[in-house]
């Protein structure tokens, strides 16, 4: 524990020299114990200047990234949580850009072989320099001889220590956490531990490479016959806990809508695709890419849509699938009655609800829509709505469908980006069209039961364990609470009674001390 409280006292030095606290008070003023407290932990009683020549949004993006891969991993999860440090805030935050400088290829190299071995490693041509770096990994680019075809690469590899670094500062930050909760009783309700611990959860699987070989992995075996979508390949030989191999993408951005004009790609059909892919691959596959920006989504040489980075994606169980293709579909007609039914049938709401009042609330979200504008009509934010309003009939959270909203917005947006008029309901119905014909057919249902027990285990037979944790917290991370009755929690109620423990000896030491000095003096 002393230990921590002198990474504590390191973190806060780090915040004296930035302008977070300053900014943060702008949004939400913090109280006085809190400023009292912070200012004694970071040591900034100096008179530092703001930055005039840059808005809060950049400064706030420079002063995290100053600080490193806790402060930006920090950041970058409460953008996800309004609720805690309210919209103003939140929305500032998204624009925090997940990068750091790279290291060595030296200190790369010794990783590769430390984790490979020295036959792996000497089977990679032409390592290159670092293409890429964040705060976790970077990304070298190099050539395999992949069965007689030599075949060009990204390497992805973690950052040297960064697991012991990132834990041990987590564990710091979770001990403020704890002591913030302390002394200002107001902040017990926004469950500050929990939040950080949540992190810790969710940043730790992203720290095991394996985790997202195996993702890209089922998601390129689920859409290998999509056309138009193309995941790049994992090379498992080259693949362990802190390094990955996969294809090389040779393409251009989404996000550089001119230079694919200039190549004749017609930017309004890729627009459609991927909202049409997405939406396939969740109600089709029951698993989804849910970090779906525009620097992860690539178009190759060929016109095919390529999405990269695999550490978020989403899940969806069978009930959710069908739940998700038939409401978006019962909107889409305007039949709110059988929107309705649907959630009474999937037991989403408790069956003493009058499906009248259930339908005409659900009418109250739907008809508006259809008097907007194409470009204002939003699937995602529907879906919050809807979220919103079956909230008040009891409605069961249902974490995996948050985060498929959460993505929802994201390729909405990344999609009205290269076609402002894409209209989201033309796209959507044929998706959703097709694969409920598909599932009503009765030669499906009959193999249904044999493929759905096979298909897992055909997928990923090496790391069945690291998938059912993954799974595990990405459910954490859209539902923002670790749920009772899993590993997680126990370790979270351990964590919280170490840090009262902690608390109660300062005490009775501090105490001891001031009884052994009245004594001596």
């Amino acid at each position: 524990m002393i230990k921590k409280l002198f990474i504590l006292f390191k973190l806060g030095r780090k915040l004296s020299k930035s302008n977070v606290l300053n900014i943060f008070s702008k949004f939400n003023k913090p109280p006085t114990s809190i400023k009292i407290l912070f200012s004694i932990l970071s040591f900034s009683f100096s008179n530092k200047k703001n930055k005039i020549d840059s808005n809060n949004s950049e400064m706030l993006s420079e002063s995290l990234q100053s600080m490193g891969t806790t402060f930006i991993k920090l950041g970058q999860f409460l953008a996800t949580r309004p609720d805690i440090i309210g919209d103003k805030l939140s929305k500032e935050l998204e624009s925090l850009q997940d990068k750091l400088p790279p290291f060595s290829l030296e200190e790369a190299k010794k990783i590769i072989k430390q984790d490979l071995g020295q036959e792996m490693f000497n089977s990679i041509i032409d390592l290159s320099d670092p293409v890429a770096a964040a705060s976790i990994a970077q990304v070298h680019k190099a050539k395999i001889n992949d069965n007689g075809t030599i075949k060009d690469v990204a390497i992805k590899i973690l950052r040297p220590n960064i697991k012991t670094i990132f834990n041990e500062e987590i564990d710091a930050l979770m001990l403020f956490a704890f002591l913030i909760e302390s002394f200002v009783k107001k902040t017990k309700r926004l469950k500050l531990i929990d939040v950080v611990f949540l992190l810790k959860e969710i940043t730790n699987l992203e720290m095991d490479l394996r985790f997202e070989a195996a993702a890209a992995n089922e998601y390129s075996e689920n859409t290998k016959n999509d056309i138009g979508f193309k995941v790049p390949q994992i090379y498992w030989n080259l693949t362990s806990e802190n390094v990955m191999t996969l294809d090389w993408v040779e393409g251009v951005s989404i996000r550089e809508t001119e230079n694919l004009q200039k190549r004749n790609i017609d930017t309004r059909k890729i627009a459609s695709d991927i909202i049409q892919h997405f939406l396939r691959h969740a109600v089709r596959d029951g698993f989804f890419h849910a970090d779906m920006h525009q620097g992860n989504i690539f178009i190759d040489n060929n016109g095919q849509i390529v999405p990269i980075d695999f550490g978020i994606m989403g899940r969806l169980d069978k009930v959710s699938k069908r739940f998700l293709a038939e409401i978006l579909f019962g909107f889409i007609q305007r039949d709110y009655k059988k929107v309705a039914e649907v959630h009474l049938a999937a037991a989403l709401v408790p069956k003493n609800v009058p499906v009248e009042d259930l339908a005409q609330a659900l009418r109250s979200i739907g008809e508006p829509i259809f008097g907007q504008t194409v470009k204002d009509i939003s699937g995602g934010k529907l879906l919050k709505q809807l979220f919103d309003v079956t909230e008040k009939f009891n409605m069961q959270t249902q974490p995996q469908l948050l985060m498929l909203q959460k993505t929802m917005v994201v390729v909405e947006g990344v999609a009205r980006k290269l076609n402002p008029n894409t209209n989201i309901w033309e796209t959507s119905k044929p998706v959703l069209e097709n694969w409920l014909k598909e599932t009503k057919d009765p030669i499906n249902s009959l193999n249904e039961t044999l493929i759905n027990t096979t298909e897992v285990l055909k997928k990923l037979p090496e790391l069945p364990e690291v998938m059912d944790k993954a799974n595990q917290a990405l459910t954490f991370l859209a539902s923002g609470q670790i749920p009772q009755n899993t590993n997680s929690y126990t370790a979270l109620n351990d964590k919280k009674s170490e840090l009262v423990a902690f608390r109660n000896q300062s005490i009775i030491g501090l105490l001891s001390l001031v009884i052994l000095g009245l004594l001596v003096f």
